[in-house]
């Protein structure tokens, strides 16, 4: 059996989501609908370049990178490392663990977990 799908890609959705908001709205409204969405987006934008250059400032004092999220437990564990000025080449992940856990004085609470090393 053939199966039908809708696919749509790219601009195909903008399209149909504009057609939706002429039917929704009607054309009378959507230039002050388009006009509060001008003003949304410029909000968000405003806000969020201000929380950038918040977060750029308090970062200034510790010269760290910050970047995005970090993806492995590898990534998590050299950036703790790197802030604690541990040298993280040529260490296991549990080597990691356990200098950063004795640097903070306390005690390291992934030995029951088995961590795969690097």
């Amino acid at each position: 059996m053939t199966d039908f799908s809708l696919v749509i890609m790219g601009n195909d959705w903008i399209m149909i989501a504009f057609v939706a908001l002429v039917m929704l709205l009607g054309t009378k409204r959507m230039p002050e609908a388009s006009k509060k969405i001008g003003k949304i987006v410029g909000q968000f934008n405003k806000t969020k370049n201000i929380v950038q250059d918040e977060i750029q400032k308090a970062k200034g004092d510790f010269g760290m990178q910050i970047q995005g999220p970090a993806t492995s437990e590898r990534q998590k564990l050299e950036v703790m490392a790197q802030s604690l000025g541990i040298d993280s080449k040529d260490k296991t992940d549990d080597d990691l663990r356990n200098l950063i856990s004795s640097k903070l004085g306390g005690s390291n609470t992934s030995k029951g977990s088995e961590q795969p090393t690097k």
